[in-house]
């Protein structure tokens, strides 16, 4: 026997969804929100389009784009003093994983205070947060589902891990359109990231069979719709299946936690100012190769999901074919094949190794390692 938790927000799920941003922000008792919208979506117009289901509900609002792609904690710092002068009572995230990480972090000072370090691990909250509704605007981050948020810590030059089931938002809206105005490098590089995280949710230690559903299914999308995807920014089956993948991904590393790809990838970005997933494309692959002898069934079960028929092979030649799977669609979608072609520097490697072990996603990995296994990982990895 053993108990396990299994948390999602409201979804709302499918075309056109955007237009029940008010509603769903009234519903939730909000009068000021506190708009958080990366540059992206700026530029594209969708804040624009979903003001208007905001005014009819006679709502105010106070817009916050001053982040980077990757939120800083000073960053993090100025939009919880923007929240508090403008006396709002509600966050909306529209955009990336980028944007839902930042609103996430400031509800969480806005309410408990503090410092953003302050609550770095695991179940570090202790006051409930305003209300918190999201919408993405990539398939990959699954921010909108999940009980994470990821913050760069200035001073240390890493990328800190908050997790706590506070930060699950209360309602998650899907709009698969929004796809439609994604470049195809976001396309590749989110897209990879959700893949990174349904493989590594699956894997994980604390995986139930009710992760493993969402985690599979996401794989199975990915394998088969990323590519178009990627190719075409019109491919409407495209951008709805790998909108669903993302949701699912999200709902299962939200549930079951991640790995060591997930602890390394947070470390080379806090030194690499780089999206997330195509840190974690670049390293999944090898994470895999060590990680394989903890469950070649899984990692058959992998390779089925990507479209091989397993049944007549042996379970280790089965693994191994998913990890190359992983690596054709990498290769496909155009992720650089090493960290040194994304300007990683060797000599850091050491340093880099240490904080990984430090990482919350490093617990609940298939497979245990120690800093001179993540070593060898990374060297492999250049």
């Amino acid at each position: 026997m053993y108990i396990s938790k299994f948390v999602t927000p409201e979804i709302i799920f499918g075309k056109g969804s955007l237009n029940q941003v008010g509603e769903c922000c009234h519903r939730l008792g909000a009068s000021r929100l506190f708009l958080v919208a990366d540059s992206g979506v700026m530029k594209c117009g969708w804040v624009e389009k979903c003001l208007p289901f905001i005014e009819e509900l006679s709502l105010e609002y106070y817009i916050w784009s001053n982040f980077s792609a990757n939120p800083k904690d000073f960053e993090i710092d100025e939009g919880t003093a923007l929240y508090l002068e403008n006396q709002c009572d509600a966050v909306l995230a529209i955009g990336g994983g980028s944007a839902i990480d930042a609103a996430k972090a400031v509800a969480i000072l806005a309410t408990n205070g503090g410092r953003i370090q302050d609550y770095e691990g695991i179940d570090l909250i202790q006051k409930p947060l305003p209300p918190l509704i999201v919408v993405p605007s990539t398939a990959g981050s699954g921010s909108e589902v999940s009980q994470f948020s990821i913050i760069a810590d200035s001073k240390r030059k890493l990328k800190m891990t908050i997790i706590s089931k506070s930060l699950v938002p209360d309602i998650a809206i899907t709009d698969p359109l929004i796809l439609s105005t994604v470049d195809s490098r976001v396309t590749a590089t989110t897209g990879m990231e959700a893949l990174s995280h349904a493989i590594e949710a699956y894997l994980s230690l604390a995986a139930t069979d009710l992760t493993d559903v969402h985690a599979l299914h996401s794989i199975k999308l990915i394998s088969k719709h990323l590519r178009a995807s990627v190719a075409s920014q019109v491919n409407e089956e495209a951008k709805v299946a790998m909108a669903k993948a993302s949701l699912q991904a999200g709902i299962a590393l939200s549930n079951a936690v991640l790995g060591l790809t997930h602890a390394m990838t947070h470390q080379v970005g806090g030194v690499l100012d780089l999206p997330i997933g195509e840190i974690s494309a670049v390293l999944l692959p090898y994470v895999m190769r060590f990680n394989m002898i903890a469950s070649l069934e899984k990692f058959a079960n992998i390779a089925n999901a990507m479209g091989v028929d397993t049944g007549r092979m042996m379970p280790r030649d089965a693994a191994k074919k998913a990890i190359q799977m992983v690596q054709e669609l990498a290769r496909d979608v155009g992720i650089p094949q090493g960290l040194s072609a994304l300007g990683l520097p060797r000599e850091i490697i050491p340093e880099l190794s240490k904080n990984a072990m430090k990482d919350a996603c490093f617990i609940t990995n298939p497979r245990d390692v120690d800093v001179e296994g993540i070593m060898e990982i990374f060297y492999q990895a250049l």
